[in-house]
């Protein structure tokens, strides 16, 4: 095998390895919503771990900088982050017996990388959330936004 074809093969290999991996690894909760709530979280490939639970999670799609700065309030001037589908039950606690959406279940959840620090927001609702400020502000499945660091 060239060089030429083993680089083109790592370029690719790269090119295909799942944007999710950013998210992945052992997060430190910094805020004060995911201290009392979820604690630390453990991302690793299609799972989420909250409080010694696991949960599948799919990765839907990249994020667009609108609705990243309309979900975590922030400034981000390109595409990142990711929406995640998972089902995490209503009945479903975790820290002080505090649960994610109330009565309803966890459907989606947003996530959001910047160097060490990862924001989550979770939503509730079947519906593939719409992220635009006037939908956001008219909505009621945003349940709450958690800081992380690593």
């Amino acid at each position: 095998m060239t060089f030429r074809t083993l680089t083109a093969m790592t370029m690719l290999l790269a090119a295909t390895l799942p944007a999710m991996a950013q998210d992945d690894g052992y997060w430190k909760a910094t805020s004060k919503t995911a201290r009392s709530i979820t604690g630390d979280i453990v991302l690793r490939g299609e799972r989420l771990t909250i409080n010694f639970t696991g949960f599948t999670i799919a990765q839907i799609r990249t994020l667009e900088a609108a609705e990243i700065n309309t979900v975590f309030n922030t400034e981000a001037t390109e595409p990142g982050g990711n929406l995640y589908r998972l089902n995490i039950p209503a009945e479903k606690t975790f820290l002080h017996r505090n649960t994610l959406c109330g009565t309803e279940p966890t459907q989606y959840m947003a996530t959001y990388r910047t160097g060490k620090e990862l924001q989550l927001a979770f939503f509730s609702g079947s519906a593939v959330p719409k992220m635009d400020p006037e939908s956001l502000a008219k909505s009621t499945n945003l349940c709450g936004t958690y800081l992380f660091n690593k």
